[in-house]
C-alpha cells in the first residue's frame, strides 16, 4: 500500500478534526463520548466518533443539540477486543471502530485519532493503513513522565518495537527531541540513552553502537542515563528499545499505584485531628494529580501519518479529553518530524 498524502496544512489547531475510536476503553463508549464533549468545550475541536451507531446514539441522547453539532457518528459495526491477536484482528475486522477511525485519517477527514483499545491493534492499524512518514523506518511509542523538578520527561520507545537496531534508536532520538520541543517548548532538550550505567562503554551491543550514532547527531546528547533518571528532571528525552521501554513503563505504573494506595492507607490510619486530616488530604490530592496518567491523555505513536494517540484501557473521560488535545498537538509535531527528517536526508545527499 502506498502512503497517502497527508491532510492539507491547518494553521489553526482548533479547526482540526480528530477521530475517536469510541469502543476502545474498558468502559466504552461512555468515557469516549464524555471526553469528546469536554474536548469540544475546552479546545474547540470537531470529533468523529466511530462505533455501532445505535449504541453511540443512545449515549448521546441526553446531550444538548448545540453540543452535538461538533460531534459526528461514523458507523462501524465491529469491535476489536483487548485479547484478540492484533494483526489478525486488524486484517479480518475491516469495519471495526479502530479500522474506520484510521481510514478517516487516511482519507483526510481527520487529522489524528485516539483509541484506548488494543495497543497492538492500534499500532498495527496505524502502520498498515496510515503508513510511516517519509524517512521513518520504525514509528515509536512515546510516554510522558512527571519529574521531581515539576517538568516532564519523555521515554521512547515504550512498546512499538521490541527488537531494534542502532539506527532505529537514532531516529527515536530525533523524533523524541522534535516532539519535546513542539509540545513542551524547550529550545534544546537534553537527550539520553537508557543503559545500565552512565559510562560510555556500559550497556549491551545495541546501546554501545547507538551511543556512537547519537553522539554524531546535532542534538543535546548527554550520554547514557539510568532508569532512576527518568524522574529526576535532568534529561528531557530518554531513548531505548521497545522491550526495555515497555518494562520500564509497566514497572512505573505499578509503582505509582502501589505508592498511591499505601500513602492513602497510611493517611487514613494515622490522622486524628480534623485540621491535619484536611491539609493532608489536600496534599494527597495534589500528589495524586501529579501522577495521574489521565492528565497526559495517552502515548503518541511518533512517525506515522496523522496524530495517533494510544490511551490506557482504563481511560476515563479526562484521559480521553487530554488524548484529543495531544492528538491535536501531534498534527504539528508530525509536520515538524517530516520536515526535519527531509532536511537531514537532503544534507546527507539521500533522495
Amino acid at each position: 500500500m502506498t502512503n497517502p498524502s497527508p491532510p492539507a496544512a491547518v494553521d489553526d489547531l482548533s479547526a482540526l478534526t480528530i477521530a475517536v475510536d469510541a469502543m476502545g476503553s474498558d468502559g466504552a463508549p461512555h468515557p469516549e463520548i464524555t471526553g469528546a464533549l469536554q474536548a469540544v468545550r475546552h479546545y474547540g475541536v470537531r470529533v468523529l466518533l466511530t462505533g455501532p451507531e445505535e449504541a453511540l446514539r443512545r449515549e448521546l441522547s441526553g446531550v444538548a443539540a448545540a453540543e452535538r453539532r461538533a460531534l459526528e457518528i461514523v458507523p462501524a459495526a465491529e469491535i476489536i477486543g483487548m485479547d484478540e491477536p492484533a494483526v489478525r484482528a486488524v486484517r479480518s475486522k475491516r469495519n471495526s471502530s479502530l479500522h474506520v477511525a484510521c481510514r478517516l485519517v487516511r482519507e483526510g477527514r481527520a487529522a489524528g485519532l485516539v483509541s484506548a483499545g488494543n495497543t497492538g491493534a492500534v499500532m498495527a492499524c496505524a502502520k498498515m493503513i496510515l503508513g510511516s512518514l517519509p524517512g521513518v523506518h520504525r514509528p515509536a511509542l512515546a510516554a510522558v513522565f512527571p519529574t521531581i523538578r515539576g517538568t516532564a520527561s519523555v521515554l521512547l520507545d515504550v512498546g512499538a518495537n521490541v527488537d531494534c537496531r542502532p539506527d532505529h534508536l537514532e531516529q527515536f532520538a530525533i523524533m523524541g527531541e522534535i516532539y519535546y520541543r513542539a509540545i513542551f517548548g524547550a529550545e534544546s532538550p537534553r537527550v539520553g540513552l537508557l543503559s545500565i550505567g552512565e559510562e560510555e562503554g556500559k550497556g549491551n551491543e545495541l546501546t554501545r553502537e547507538a551511543y556512537a550514532r547519537l553522539r554524531q547527531l546535532p542534538l543535546h546528547f548527554i550520554g547514557n542515563v539510568e532508569g532512576r533518571d527518568l524522574y529526576q528532571g535532568q534529561v528531557e528525552v530518554i531513548v531505548c528499545d521497545g522491550f526495555v521501554g515497555n518494562v520500564a513503563l509497566k514497572i512505573s505504573e505499578g509503582l505509582v499505584e502501589t505508592v498511591r494506595t499505601l500513602l492513602k492507607e497510611s493517611l487514613d490510619r494515622t490522622l486524628a485531628g480534623k485540621v491535619g486530616y484536611v491539609l493532608s488530604r489536600r496534599a494527597y490530592a495534589d500528589f495524586k494529580q501529579r501522577l495521574d496518567y489521565s492528565e497526559y491523555g495517552g502515548a503518541p505513536l511518533l512517525g506515522v501519518r496523522g496524530g495517533v494517540i494510544i490511551s490506557h484501557g482504563r481511560s476515563n473521560a479526562n484521559a480521553i479529553k487530554n488524548a484529543i488535545r495531544v492528538a491535536r498537538e501531534s498534527y504539528a509535531v508530525n509536520r515538524a518530524i517530516e520536515r526535519e527528517l527531509a532536511h537531514g536526508r537532503a544534507a546527507a545527499g539521500v533522495e
